[in-house]
């Protein structure tokens, strides 16, 4: 799980993290939202580990997954190249994997495993360069979700998908919350975490069981899906009224 505890955060005189306190469980899946300059940034490196909180407790993961909002790629390289040289760049984390994977499954199978699953089979064979704005995303994220990570934290991810990829990432993304157990496969208990930062609040509610808004770097609003759905407000309406977003 993640446990943030009185998480600040400054640069210079800026504070842009205020008294964060913020547990999340396994196999949730968290809409972050927020106006520009939020601190949802902020919020994810320390997640991550780029950046450390000025004070206050961090207890993340062990092991992260992470697709940036500006998604860098080797142009040069093939899709089934590029994917399999960042697993042997990931190689700490590869041989931990390998303990809990049988014998026999491969870098190759799981190269292969993250082309079906973001659905990169007919690319497989083409330089990065070569792909569609939408295509170089599954790139992303198929090498963010590379190794299953138990944290995967996807900053606007859906940029430039067609309605038809939406659909697919959408759904693979909504799969990771819920790993079952299957023969021959990597076995855990509970789920795995995945955090999307999005301004498309329409996205949140279709992928998301929880939903944090930040504003001024404080948590505004941290509620499931189940308590927004009424009649008399929509996230939208909730986004508005507890943020300084149009004020």
């Amino acid at each position: 799980m993640i446990h943030l505890e009185h998480v600040y955060k400054s640069f210079g005189k800026q504070e842009v993290l205020h008294d964060i306190c913020l547990d999340i469980q396994d196999g949730e899946v968290v809409g972050l939202l927020g106006p520009n300059g939020a601190g949802k940034s902020t919020l994810m490196k320390i997640m991550l580990g780029l950046w450390k909180a000025d004070s206050g407790v961090v207890e993340v993961p062990s092991t992260h997954g992470y697709l940036p909002e500006l998604n860098p790629l080797y142009d040069y390289m093939f899709v089934r190249e590029y994917l399999a040289f960042m697993l042997r760049v990931e190689s700490s984390k590869c041989k931990e994997d390998s303990k809990k994977r049988p014998l026999g499954y491969s870098s190759k199978s799981i190269v292969e495993e993250m082309i079906e699953r973001v659905g990169l089979t007919p690319m497989a064979n083409k330089r990065i360069g070569e792909l569609s704005k939408g295509y170089r995303q599954r790139v992303g994220l198929a090498q963010a979700m590379m190794g299953d990570p138990e944290l995967l934290i996807l900053d606007e991810p859906t940029t430039g998908l067609d309605p038809n990829q939406l659909s697919e990432i959408r759904e693979v993304i909504g799969s990771r919350g819920e790993r079952k157990k299957e023969e021959g496969r990597r076995i855990e208990e509970g789920g795995q975490i995945t955090i999307l930062s999005t301004h498309i609040l329409q996205e949140v509610e279709q992928m998301c069981s929880r939903i944090i808004i930040l504003d001024e770097g404080r948590i505004k609003w941290d509620s499931t899906q189940s308590t927004i759905h009424n009649p008399q407000s929509t996230l939208e309406d909730i986004f508005r009224q507890v943020t300084n977003y149009g004020k």
